[in-house]
């Protein structure tokens, strides 16, 4: 009786000794991300996805990571890989924006940013979604079309003085040249070295001359 007592003794202070090594074991993929620890996170992404395919979360680390990490093309491949299990999942939809705008896919990457803003809730990434649409219609040279986007994008986040400065050469090249001056002057107060603004702004005064 004694030795089958030490045994059970022994067994529990072993099983007690392990859990905080399996409790280590465990990687907080969100925790590396947002390190910017991309390469781990990728990492610790995959082998949740090997437990449960079906994880979202992991999905959306996993391709935030892979875009950081300028990673595109696997980031879309494992976007829409993901898009086929939940095609309801607002972040996946954002991703699959970004991951298109980086490739140069602006039809696409459209596409999916207008859905994420029809879809997603105002406590989402909504002012990032409109600052990519407003490149794209830069790009496009649709520069109207640019002023609404970057407008919202600015309005949801306030504090980026690039967004304001691409707000401001957006309204710049449509010919609007003193809201051009509204938003160029908004970049340099946020960021007085903003040499973008600092240029758009000379620009502006000297048309408006």
């Amino acid at each position: 009786m004694k030795n089958t007592a030490k045994k059970i003794l022994s067994i529990s202070i072993l099983f007690l000794l392990s859990i905080p090594v399996f409790a280590q074991a465990k990687v907080d993929a969100l925790k590396l991300y947002r390190e910017k620890k991309f390469t781990e996170a990728i990492a610790a992404c995959e082998a949740e996805l090997a437990a449960n395919p079906n994880n979202m979360d992991s999905y959306a680390v996993l391709c935030w990571s892979l875009v950081r990490n300028k990673q595109y093309v696997e980031a879309e491949q494992r976007a829409i890989e993901a898009n086929k299990k939940n095609p309801y999942d607002v972040r996946i939809m954002e991703i699959l924006g970004e991951a298109k705008f980086y490739q140069g896919k602006n039809t696409g990457a459209m596409q999916y940013f207008q859905e994420y803003v029809a879809n997603a809730s105002k406590g989402g990434d909504i002012g990032t979604a409109y600052y990519f649409m407003g490149e794209i219609y830069i790009k496009q040279k649709k520069y109207q079309h640019a002023d609404i986007a970057l407008s919202m994008a600015t309005r949801t986040e306030p504090l980026l003085d690039y967004w304001w400065m691409r707000l401001g050469y957006a309204r710049e090249n449509a010919g609007s040249y003193e809201s051009a001056l509204t938003a160029y002057n908004k970049a340099l107060e946020l960021n007085p070295s903003q040499a973008d603004a600092t240029r758009g702004k000379a620009r502006c005064t000297a048309a408006l001359r």
